[in-house]
């Protein structure tokens, strides 16, 4: 079995401790510090699939004291990152080309993103991938639906 992608593999190493997930989160937002703007943390992470989590908290919340546009699209631009990184070959990279937003309805509780991607047959020399994010509250209800378009290339040799 050939052996995962060096943040597949910290994900799996760190998921299997008692705090693992929160220091694979913390690790990620080291990495990329923006993103620990929102205080994300990662639930599942798989080739097609990455699902994290934000809390309400004062930090992410707007005027209105719902959860900010742009933190959904922080999350969901984490999400869509993480899951592409792990799901592209090794000889492939990627990078965030557009993004789609629809704002479905008001995010007043704390958000799960959930990112997942249809895999090509061939990944080529260059290609756009679409990545489907849904921010979903905690009573199940799709808040924020968005398309990232990552344009993925063979890496320079």
């Amino acid at each position: 079995m050939a052996r995962p992608n060096a943040i597949l593999h910290l994900w799996l190493r760190c998921s299997r401790l008692p705090a693992g997930r929160w220091l694979f989160s913390r690790l990620v937002c080291f990495k990329a510090p923006y993103f620990g703007s929102i205080s994300p943390r990662f639930v599942q992470l798989a080739p097609g699939r990455c699902e994290l989590s934000i809390a309400k908290r004062r930090k992410v919340l707007n005027h209105i004291g719902t959860v900010h546009a742009i933190a959904m699209c922080n999350m969901a631009e984490l999400a869509a990152g993480t899951m592409t990184d792990v799901t592209i070959p090794a000889s492939h990279r990627w990078i965030p080309k557009g993004m789609q937003v629809d704002y479905l309805k008001k995010a007043e509780t704390g958000l799960r993103a959930v990112a997942t991607v249809a895999q090509p047959a061939v990944w080529g020399d260059g290609l756009d991938l679409p990545v489907k994010v849904d921010v979903i509250d905690a009573a199940g209800q799709i808040v924020v639906r968005a398309t990232i378009t990552m344009w993925v290339s063979a890496k320079k040799r």
